[in-house]
């Protein structure tokens, strides 16, 4: 049963290629259409975390991707009879034991990992978060209730090594004063006493007994882990999190992707860059690709040193990036993206040309050592003409945007 769909679903797991990360697939639907578990795609973050537009969205998918980046599973995929995930007893456990079960195995590739620089923090509503680097992932995690059986609950967990013992049999919970209006707003038809904790005003109704006195801080520890795989990484990081919410939870991991360093393959490395493009030295100036999603949306990465010619004169004793530049990086990853609904086509005989830029600003310098981010989303396209929307980023922070607009044509 879905706790807020009410809808009954059978989950099932199925082995995938490497690299292809994780992706949830709608059995039950005309087409079995696919989403993957990626920031990109998440829809409503409401009291559970869902992905994908109306007509195909996957609901409350944090446990079974807890139970994944609990076991260090990078590639798999979660096939479903209906629109949300199965709640069972409120607890990743489930999910996790399914996973072991079925023994995951080495399908090769290289896993994509998430490291942070330098420290930063992120707040999103009541949530707030603090993120350190570290060797590991270690999460600190604090909530706070006026409830006698909450009050203030802190837990620090190593992960993934406490998961199974700390995390997995925690339950979700809720209160029984807030059931009128969270039905009243669609969600929790298919709750009960047996999915989740549910408190009146003094303890758990029906006399439940509790797995741990704090078994609220742990799920929502495990509520925090799931949400963070939807950066596609294995995250290596101690973060602080001080009243996490799903809407926290999310805006957390769209900065660490943008802040934090990821090793791992590209997705397009150098030379597949350069099959692509017709730009070379000194004027290429994308290294790499490392996300790609569909058609819609891209990310790649400009490394910037010292050894730029354009630094020889801009400025001398003060070196900065040339703003035109930035732009002109932007719309090179930008020209990836289009270019990848022709493949299969002859690229050595087409180019992509750029018509118009809008709204263009610059929010800081670029100097050398920084590395920008570029997320470029495709905002409409019609043949072989498309707008698109860039963001460029140096550790989280926006360095400049514009829109584009471009075309493909003969050379």
């Amino acid at each position: 049963m879905g706790l807020h769909t009410g809808v009954e679903a059978e989950a099932r797991f199925l082995p995938a290629p490497a690299g292809s990360g994780i992706v949830f697939r709608r059995a039950d639907l005309a087409g079995a259409p696919e989403i993957p578990a990626r920031l990109s795609e998440v829809s409503a973050v409401d009291r559970r975390t869902a992905l994908g537009p109306e007509g195909r969205t996957i609901h409350t998918v944090e446990h079974i991707l807890a139970a994944a980046a609990a076991l260090e599973i990078d590639d798999l995929v979660v096939e479903l009879t209906g629109p949300e995930a199965p709640i069972g007893d409120g607890s990743v456990q489930p999910y996790f034991d399914a996973l072991t079960t079925a023994e995951p195995v080495d399908v090769g590739g290289e896993a994509a990992v998430l490291t942070v620089p330098a420290p930063f923090s992120v707040t999103e509503g009541e949530a707030s978060y603090i993120v350190a680097p570290a060797k590991g992932l270690r999460l600190t995690v604090t909530i706070e209730w006026p409830h006698p059986l909450i009050g203030q609950q802190t837990g620090s967990y190593e992960l993934p090594a406490a998961f199974a013992r700390e995390l997995a049999p925690a339950r979700t919970f809720g209160f029984a004063s807030e059931v009128a209006d969270l039905k009243a707003r669609g969600l929790i038809k298919g709750a009960s006493a047996a999915s989740a904790i549910v408190l009146d005003d003094h303890a758990v109704v029906h006399g439940g007994a509790l797995r741990w006195p704090d078994e609220f801080v742990r799920h929502k520890a495990a509520d925090v882990l799931g949400d963070l795989a939807l950066t596609g990484a294995r995250i290596r990081a101690h973060i602080v999190a001080t009243r996490p919410s799903h809407k926290g939870n999310v805006a957390l991991a769209r900065a660490l992707s943008r802040a934090g360093r990821r090793a791992g393959p590209p997705r397009m490395d150098i030379a597949r860059i350069m099959d692509v493009l017709p730009h070379r030295y000194p004027f290429l100036l994308v290294d790499r690709i490392i996300e790609v999603e569909g058609e819609d949306r891209i990310v790649g990465i400009k490394n910037v040193t010292m050894n730029e010619q354009f630094f020889q004169g801009h400025f001398p004793g003060h070196p900065i990036m040339p703003g035109v530049l930035i732009i002109e990086a932007m719309a090179q990853v930008g020209g990836m993206l289009l270019m990848t609904r022709f493949e299969g086509q002859n690229l050595e005989e087409q180019v992509v040309y750029f018509m118009s830029l809008d709204n263009v600003k610059f929010r800081r310098p670029v100097v050398p050592g920084d590395q920008i981010r570029f997320e470029l989303e495709m905002l409409q396209i019609r043949g072989k003409t498309c707008r698109m929307k860039g963001t460029g980023f140096v550790d989280g922070q926006v360095v400049a945007e514009a829109e584009m607009m471009a075309m493909v044509t003969d050379r």
